[in-house]
């Protein structure tokens, strides 16, 4: 016994020396590590800016695509004509007001509506900054309770409570 702890005593010195290598290597390992680090960052930098040019491709294929769709959508109107909304199409008697304007003659309210907008182009009441909105005249201040300008949803809003 007392041979083999003369034995392990000589190996212990020796086996300190790779040991103190081995922790070189591996400080030079962590060392380089970053450094892959540093590298694998700048190929991820790369990465998405190789998606966004997969990405450019990919929209210009696809509008061709929309085009082909658009062409085959009237192929389908040809098959089923669309009804229009009884509700819609039913003739209302307009109010003496609304009459001024649009004339006495019952009609749906689809035609009340262009009728009521061909007024307003033709006489340009129309705001020239918010085209949104209406500027009455005498007409049709009668029709929109007395207001001087009202919004175009407003507007279908009002009319309709002159039709009967």
């Amino acid at each position: 016994m007392a041979t083999a702890k003369k034995a392990a005593a000589k190996k212990k010195p020796a086996a300190k020396k790779p040991a103190a290598k081995k922790a070189a290597v591996k400080k030079t390992a962590a060392k380089k590590a970053p450094a892959k680090k540093v590298v694998a960052k700048k190929a991820a930098a790369k990465k998405p800016a190789a998606k966004k040019v997969a990405a450019k491709k990919v929209v210009a294929k696809k509008a061709p695509a929309k085009k082909a769709a658009a062409k085959k959508a009237p192929a389908k109107k040809g098959k089923t004509a669309r009804k229009p909304n009884a509700a819609f199409m039913k003739p209302m008697t307009p109010s003496a007001e609304l009459a001024a304007v649009i004339g006495a003659n019952p009609m749906p309210r689809t035609d009340v509506t262009k009728k009521v907008w061909d007024y307003i182009k033709k006489n340009k009441l129309q705001d020239a900054v918010n085209k949104r909105n209406i500027n009455a005249d005498d007409k049709l201040k009668a029709v929109f309770g007395g207001k001087k300008t009202v919004s175009m949803f407003e507007m279908t809003k009002l009319i309709s409570g002159h039709l009967k």
